[in-house]
């Protein structure tokens, strides 16, 4: 997984990503994710802080699946997340982390 930080915001991320083909939407297709987690990886992580607050933060993953799909899923502050979703992004970032 890559952490890059190199773009001035999540717009610009999501744009890069879509260029290199990031292109499903999980916010909107989520129930993929949802039922087959085990089948993903976080291929790039982007995170930018608020200017003035930084619990103001939101989080872009370009994710993909063994299948060679690939998506982006943006988040805010992933401690305000509730349920499936924090879970889900939880364990896919554990997962890299022991790789």
């Amino acid at each position: 997984m890559e952490r890059m930080h190199g773009y001035s915001s999540a717009s610009v991320a999501l744009e890069k990503l879509n260029d290199l083909g990031y292109t499903i939407d999980y916010n909107i297709e989520f129930d993929d994710l949802l039922d087959h987690a085990d089948k993903f990886k976080i291929d790039y992580l982007f995170r930018y802080e608020g200017a003035s607050d930084p619990d103001d933060e939101s989080t872009v993953y370009g994710i993909s699946k063994n299948s060679g799909e690939k998506g982006v899923f943006v988040a805010g502050n992933l401690s305000l997340i509730e349920g499936k979703k924090r879970d889900i992004l939880l364990q896919l970032e554990l997962k890299e982390r022991e790789h």
